[in-house]
């Protein structure tokens, strides 16, 4: 039997006025209230999927690798790694995961793969026996970034997984060796090239884990983007097709960085705008 489970990792205060692009603070601070430096809270949260004797992860979040001071620098609030906690709660160890997917390579999206910094000791790998999935063009982009993310990958954690040996790369329309059956992804290009997102079959309508393509619920308003994605037009389309998809199956969304929504499910009122019912703050165990 497969099920779900939301985890939560380390989190994070941002600028508002950068998570929500050319959406003014007016409209934005009703979502999510800024704190005195104009940040506001923000999450780092993984899928755990349990199919039968097998452990799937779908993210690790920012994990604890960076230094004190980096830390400070993009609002980490915790010093010790999160999801290994939230891993031990669910009865895991990072070594018991079998596969990870990353729907891209950013910090706050792949940093969990590291071990906590330590002074003086170089990044150390987690997550001994997994297999980990991503999309090349992804790969392609963090192995040669533009200038404008460049800051946003980790060149450590780049080698560390190409001499892992453990590596998968997806191109468009592939499906993925180390996943297996009951897998589809979804592609998006809107906020950095050849993003991931996967979707889960389950009993009860797919959920898919939408990434940075719609972080958390504010972002499900389909004009609402954020000022690190690089081509927010293509993005709202991007949105637009993945959400008309899942309305007409019933689907759902888990998202990542949304600091009180873990998963919902699509609806559409009755001036067309797209928004979630049946919101749920985490699951555990989800069979359906």
């Amino acid at each position: 039997m497969r099920t779900l489970t939301t985890l939560l990792g380390n989190s994070q205060k941002l600028d508002g006025g950068a998570m929500f692009g050319n959406a003014p603070r007016a409209l934005w601070e009703r979502w999510m209230a800024p704190d005195e430096l104009h940040r506001i809270d923000l999450g780092c949260r993984a899928l755990l999927v349990r199919d039968g004797e097998r452990n799937v992860l779908v993210e690790t979040g920012i994990g604890a690798f960076f230094s004190p001071e980096l830390k400070r620098r993009y609002g980490v609030q915790e010093s010790h790694h999160v999801l290994l906690d939230s891993l031990a709660r669910v009865g895991l160890d990072h070594a018991d995961i079998d596969v990870v997917l990353l729907t891209h390579l950013h910090f706050d999206h792949a940093g969990g793969l590291l071990a906590p910094w330590e002074e003086g000791q170089p990044p150390r790998l987690l997550f001994p026996k997994a297999r980990f999935v991503t999309g090349r063009r992804q790969w392609q982009r963090a192995c040669a970034p533009h200038a404008r993310d460049r800051a946003s990958y980790i060149p450590e954690l780049l080698e560390l997984l190409d001499a892992s040996g453990r590596l998968e790369l997806l191109d468009e329309g592939d499906r993925s060796a180390s996943l297996g059956a009951g897998w589809r992804f979804h592609w998006s290009d809107g906020h950095t090239p050849g993003q991931l997102l996967p979707e889960v079959d389950m009993p009860d309508g797919p959920v898919v884990f939408s990434g940075d393509l719609i972080p958390g619920s504010p972002w499900v308003h389909l004009p609402i983007t954020m000022g690190y994605d690089r081509f927010p037009e293509g993005l709202i389309e991007e949105k637009e097709t993945l959400l008309a998809d899942l309305l007409a199956r019933n689907g759902r969304l888990v998202f990542t960085h949304d600091p009180d929504i873990a998963m919902g499910r699509v609806v559409r009122d009755a001036k067309g705008r797209y928004g979630l019912a049946d919101s749920l703050a985490g699951v555990r165990d989800l069979a359906r």
